[in-house]
């Protein structure tokens, strides 16, 4: 996406925002139709798993609907749903995994098969390569890359410090840049 879109897209979310907060139900709907996609996105790059991430994300929109009004900057809305959305998963994640912390849940996520010389053709092969990240990073990446959120919102996103998503971009980065060459070479 260039900035001039990226700027329009913003825009366009920024006046659902307002439009929601004053209660047109169209807006809403279209603010959720925007965004439900990204977040459930979101919600399986921390989860490894489509349906806890669908779970998570209806959780999410029920939160983000009652805390709508109470958002003083609409421009903040994607690093706002996307820390929702992160914290009901992490809830969800606590629930089907009794006792056991976040971090070890998310390092479990199964790793995708190597990727096929016929994938190179259609972009799978960076796909698949950010895919195979560790969960962390791979967020990191998404939402700063893909979502195009800045280094800040993607650490309120997230709910880490702007430098751990410094440090996890760049250690993404150079994975990301080994195994990319490493198959250019093959």
């Amino acid at each position: 996406m260039n900035g001039e879109t990226q700027q329009a897209e913003r825009a366009a979310d920024a006046w659902l925002v307002v439009a929601a907060q004053a209660g047109d139900r169209r807006a809403i709907e279209r603010l959720v139709a925007r965004w439900h996609r990204r977040l459930v996105a979101h919600g399986w790059r921390l989860t490894g798993d489509r349906a806890m991430a669908e779970e998570a994300v209806q959780a999410a929109w029920i939160d983000i609907m009652r805390g709508i009004g109470a958002l003083r900057d609409e421009r903040a809305f994607p690093a706002w749903a996307y820390r929702i959305v992160t914290r009901k998963t992490a809830a969800a994640i606590g629930d089907r995994v009794a006792g056991r912390a976040l971090a070890t849940a998310l390092e479990d996520a199964p790793v995708p098969a190597p990727p096929t010389p016929e994938d190179a053709a259609d972009g799978t092969t960076l796909r698949r390569a950010v895919a195979a990240l560790p969960p962390g990073h791979r967020a990191a990446v998404a939402l700063h890359y893909f979502e195009g959120l800045s280094i800040a919102e993607t650490a309120v996103a997230l709910g880490i410090p702007a430098g751990t998503v410094k440090t996890r971009l760049m250690h993404a980065r150079a994975r990301l840049r080994t195994q990319l060459e490493g198959e250019s070479h093959a």
